[in-house]
């Protein structure tokens, strides 16, 4: 059992030994390639569509590349253990430099973009957003490419709440349902008592509250755990030092609000604005996260939060100055995997099954052997 401290940060399970153990030893997939690539495009379509519509978002374009001085590129953990591919661009015989990244997620980007768009109060943007993460470790569901809707939403001071984060997070999983039973209409046969589809609501749960029940067991493990019990969950709360002297998992300083205090139901306090989506994914008979969002982090927020991860330099850049200033609005906002939502609802055993990405050959000869079908 890895310890709390390892199970913090970078996903992934950790070696070939392990993966050769954990990936289905029965498995046949339901669709075939051909089959597969129609079901993604419908699932997509069909995600999109409805994503636009209950959050009330429009399309846009979003980069693959940003500037390293922008400070828009996303560090996803806060110990810097996972960092962006960075290249120069001589432009001009080195006169006019730019210094580039490859971004790891659009996150910052988008509430910077609200801004560019002139969205207001309750309008907001999704994007078909694509990443590289070099640092994970390639197993089934983690790769180096990483695709999301990436979406963003102008909220007011108000709204800065946990009842308006349950809002959308319902309405998140509405179009989640919605793209399952629709994928299944077109392909009855992914109905099947073998792999149960999604429960039609999802559990709400602290961090803190998971902690209380599973004092002893690292984050990866609490997790599992906990969707044996409620196979849908959102986790509030992550970023947030809990009592065991860890948070339930690093999150960036300057994104999610991960500070807030707020209460339980039962009006205990607690902490955090933020969450992820898990499931149980009865194909790998695993935790399978499928979105990470967050209210984000305003002008008080954001230093209070590079304060105790010892990141206050980062003030410095455009990106948090704009929000120490007030000059790019209150957000909501969050990414939706996109291959991991297509492995779920298709019943895939691997990520390599519905997105074409590199692996190691001992991952291909690995799955070949148990009857997975990685793309190339």
């Amino acid at each position: 059992m890895l310890d709390k401290k390892a199970d913090l940060a970078g996903p992934g399970i950790g070696s070939y030994d392990e993966l050769e153990r954990v990936l289905p030893q029965d498995y046949s997939p339901i669709l075939g390639p051909k089959d597969t690539q129609i079901a993604i495009t419908a699932a997509k379509n069909y995600i999109e569509e409805n994503l636009c519509k209950e959050l009330n978002l429009i399309r846009v374009e979003c980069p693959l590349i940003v500037d390293r001085e922008s400070g828009i590129n996303d560090l996803l953990d806060r110990d810097g253990s996972r960092t962006p591919i960075e290249f120069h661009i001589s432009n001009d015989h080195d006169k006019n430099p730019i210094d580039a990244q490859i971004v790891q997620a659009a996150t910052k980007w988008k509430r910077m973009a609200l801004k560019q768009f002139g969205m207001n109060v309750g309008e907001g943007l999704n994007t078909d957003m694509r990443a590289v993460r070099k640092d994970y470790f390639l197993d089934h569901d983690h790769s180096a490419y990483v695709d999301q809707w990436d979406w963003e939403i102008v909220i007011a001071e108000e709204q800065r709440n946990l009842n308006f984060l349950k809002e959308i997070v319902r309405k998140i999983w509405k179009v989640l349902k919605g793209a399952e039973s629709h994928v299944q209409e077109l392909y009855p046969q992914l109905k099947t008592d073998k792999y149960p589809s999604l429960p039609d609501e999802l559990t709400f749960l602290h961090a803190e509250d998971i902690l209380d029940k599973y004092p002893d067991l690292p984050r990866k493990q609490r997790e599992t755990t906990i969707l044996q019990e409620y196979p849908a969950v959102f986790i509030i709360g992550i970023g947030w030092v809990l009592e065991d002297g860890y948070p339930h998992e690093m999150r960036a300083a300057d994104y999610d609000d991960w500070v807030t205090e707020t209460e339980s139901d039962d009006g205990r306090p607690m902490h955090g604005l933020n969450g992820d989506i898990l499931v149980w994914n009865p194909v790998t008979k695993r935790r399978h996260e499928l979105t990470s969002m967050g209210i984000r982090v305003n002008a008080e927020t954001l230093k209070k939060q590079l304060e105790l991860t010892g990141q206050l330099d980062f003030l410095e850049m455009p990106y948090h100055q704009a929000i120490m200033n007030d000059e790019i609005p209150l957000s909501i906002g969050g990414g939706i995997g996109q291959s991991r939502t297509y492995m779920l609802l298709l019943k895939k055993a691997h990520l390599g099954e519905v997105s074409v990405t590199v692996w190691p050959k001992i991952l291909k000869e690995m799955s070949r052997e148990k009857n997975i079908h990685i793309l190339e």
